[in-house]
């Protein structure tokens, strides 16, 4: 499975919430859940027609997600890297750890997303501080797979 537009959609709006509301990105999948996450990807191209900001405000009201305190946007020295590109991490990485996958099994591929977003590797991706967010999509798949940042 590569270059899933539905995916890509939906990783971006889960990232978007994230900064919005100040929480970890596994926090916003949480609180979103597996139904919901499923009618993101399902229908993102109905979706993805609105503003984004428009969209995630009708999500966070919708599932009553929570102000937090995790704003790794203020914390961040460089360049923040946009939504959209951090989106674009996601879906690569889930993409890239569900080869076998077809955009039409959409079940498998938010069971993915949630995976690797409840993983350490969501943290790691949300360090703006550090270079891995932008390092080479198959080095950041063999980190997932291996369980850490590897050498």
């Amino acid at each position: 499975m590569k270059n899933n537009v539905a995916l890509f959609y939906t990783c971006s709006l889960i990232e978007y919430i994230g900064r919005k509301q100040k929480l970890r990105r596994g926090d916003v999948v949480a609180a979103l859940g597996r139904d919901m996450i499923k009618r993101i990807y399902d229908y993102s191209d109905v979706f993805h027609c609105d503003l984004i900001e428009k969209v995630a405000d009708e999500f966070i009201e919708l599932c009553n997600i929570p102000k937090g305190d995790f704003d790794n946007v203020a914390k961040c020295r460089y360049e923040v890297p946009d939504y959209w590109t951090i989106g674009e991490v996601y879906e690569r990485l889930i993409a890239d750890a569900s080869p076998n996958l077809t955009e039409a099994e959409s079940g498998a591929v938010v069971d993915n997303l949630i995976l690797v977003y409840a993983s350490w590797i969501s943290d790691a991706i949300s360090n703006y501080n550090s270079d891995f967010f932008y390092q080479p999509r198959d080095y950041i798949r063999v980190c997932y797979e291996e369980g850490e940042v590897c050498p």
